[in-house]
């Protein structure tokens, strides 16, 4: 039975109220309208950018709403005018849209893109300023332009990257954010060369990827960096060359890392969203060419401090979203390259749910043995 046009009713778990345990509930799921695609999503992974707008540290956090947004689905049906893609493609939905038409994606400098930003940072859609979703009646918030703790969904056409169906969907949702977030910190943000000393401030999945895009580009010496040892022995298999634990040091850490590099690295990454941990990254950078990338997502209101003097005398300070991978025409080229072997995924998998643990799943993140744990949403 054909459900295109119609309403469906499928299981979501649904945010709410902040920091109060997510609630698995039918949900109505609208059908597509032009420009859109409503998609069945298979697998979803958690990520701590869910839980940061869960936890009400989120500026543009509304309740209630369905969180997830690193995911692996097939296209249930299209709205009007949806040409790119269609029934039973396999698709990875992308937060980070890309038009191709708007000023920023015709730039060539940014794989932002500005075309529907204005109503994914409201939680509804571009179309008719409505959300897809409600329960007996009542609207239920979007989320990054994804929600995938949903069974289906409804996206824009620009944020949905049509992948390979023979690539295992379980695996490569995880190339929905935090492998690529780390991987393109590296090859596009800070691009580095070959014998560079590199630091990685947090060794979650992105550091983890972070460290293994430092690898792939020939650096030298890759320092992970993180006040939970138990993380080193991962780390290694990642690329990670040396280990420091911050607690283990009196000095300040940036202190730390100069003197063990003869003046700084060449780049350092902040993995974990900690505005004094930034400054931190700025200051272990050498003086002259010493370049620091701002991955981690800080709370709300946060600002970042140092001295004037740190850029005037020649280091530089960056920021990446979504690694600057323009996600409708990269994430099937990662794909390719997790099919050939070139990139890891499986590695980042720790452990494996059902929607109906949700919740479960989230405390084990906290607790720091879980890298990604992904959730079948169809059991």
């Amino acid at each position: 039975m054909s459900t295109q046009g119609q309403v469906i009713t499928c299981k979501a778990a649904v945010a709410w109220e902040p920091n109060k345990p997510l609630v698995i509930e039918d949900v109505q799921v609208a059908p597509p309208q032009a420009g859109e695609v409503r998609v069945k999503i298979l697998f979803t992974a958690l990520c701590h950018t869910d839980t940061y707008t869960w936890g009400g540290k989120d500026p543009e956090g509304l309740f209630p709403c369905i969180l997830g947004h690193e995911a692996a689905g097939i296209i249930e049906s299209v709205g009007e005018g949806v040409t790119e893609v269609q029934t039973g493609d396999h698709v990875i939905p992308c937060y980070q849209a890309e038009c191709r038409e708007c000023k920023f994606c015709k730039s060539g400098k940014t794989n932002l893109c500005g075309k529907i930003r204005g109503a994914t940072g409201v939680g509804v859609m571009m179309n008719d300023r409505q959300s897809r979703f409600s329960i007996n009646g009542k609207p239920i918030y979007h989320f990054m332009g994804t929600s995938t703790f949903s069974q289906y969904t409804v996206v824009h056409d620009v944020s949905v990257a049509k992948i390979d169906p023979i690539a295992p969907l379980e695996k490569v949702c995880l190339l929905g954010c935090g492998i690529p977030t780390g991987l393109g910190a590296v090859w596009n943000t800070a691009k580095v060369e070959p014998g560079s000393i590199v630091c990685i401030f947090g060794l979650g999945t992105v550091g983890l990827a972070v460290a293994e895009g430092a690898k792939a580009a020939g650096a030298s010496r890759i320092i992970g960096i993180d006040i939970d040892s138990k993380k080193f022995d991962v780390a290694k298999n990642f690329g990670v060359t040396e280990f420091i634990n911050p607690k283990d040091h009196e000095k300040p850490i940036q202190q730390v890392i100069v003197d063990l590099t003869d003046g700084g690295v060449d780049y350092s990454f902040e993995c974990i969203g900690n505005v004094s941990i930034m400054r931190a990254a700025l200051e272990c950078c050498h003086k002259g060419w010493g370049t620091s990338i701002i991955v981690g997502v800080a709370a709300s209101g946060q600002e970042i401090f140092t001295r004037p003097f740190m850029l005037v005398t020649g280091r530089v300070w960056k920021g990446t979203a979504f690694g600057g991978f323009k996600s409708r025409s990269q994430v099937p080229w990662l794909v390719e390259k997790y099919m050939k072997k070139e990139i890891k995924v499986d590695e980042y998998i720790t452990h494996t749910m059902t929607l109906t643990e949700i919740n479960e799943a989230f405390d084990l993140m906290h607790e720091g043995g879980c890298l990604r744990c992904v959730l079948s949403m169809h059991p």
